[in-house]
Parts: structure tokens; sequence; C-alpha cells
């Protein structure tokens, strides 16, 4: 299994908007269910930071990770670029391969 794992403040007023996105069933699970080898999303909230959340994107291998950027790009981007005014910082904090 790939690992993707990110961090995110999000802005204050923003975070329904967030959850909602980034959620289990949200725009970019949705996005990623278009392409073989995605197996979930999980949004992590922070009890002691309200505005802060880990999203961990699961695939079976970094193979099927790399051909659905190379075969969505243009639609991640769209979402990104859409998404980019909810946070206040985005950190990816690694990818990881099962053993």
């Amino acid at each position: 299994m790939y690992v993707i794992i990110w961090e995110y403040q999000v802005r204050a007023e923003s975070v329904e908007g967030f959850e909602e996105i980034y959620s289990a069933t949200g725009a970019w699970a949705r996005l990623f269910q278009k392409s073989k080898g995605y197996l979930g999303t999980e949004l992590l909230a922070n009890e002691s930071q309200p505005h802060r959340y880990i999203t961990i994107d699961r695939w079976r291998s970094s193979s099927d990770y790399e051909s659905f950027l190379a075969e969505s790009k243009s639609e991640y981007e769209r979402l990104d670029a859409q998404c980019e005014g909810l946070t206040e910082q985005e950190t990816l904090l690694g990818k990881w391969e099962t053993q």
C-alpha cells in the first residue's frame, strides 16, 4: 500500500467547506475514485488545535498514484486551485509504502 499524508491549517471561516471537500466522500475522494488503485481517504481533525487537519490518502501502489496524476492532471489542478483559499498552510508530510 502507498500512503500520502498532508497537513493543513484551515482558515476559521473555511472549516465547513474544507471538511466537505477533503472528507472521505468529498470532492478529492470522488476525483481519486475515478482511477484504479485508489483505496480511500481519511480526514483527521486535531482536538487541541481546531483548525489543524491531516488527510491520509491510500493507494494500492505508487505507480497507481502516479498514473492517476498523469491521467487527471487538469482536473487535479482545477480542484487544487478551487481549494487554495480554504487554507493558510498546506504541507506534504510524506509518502510511504508498506513493506
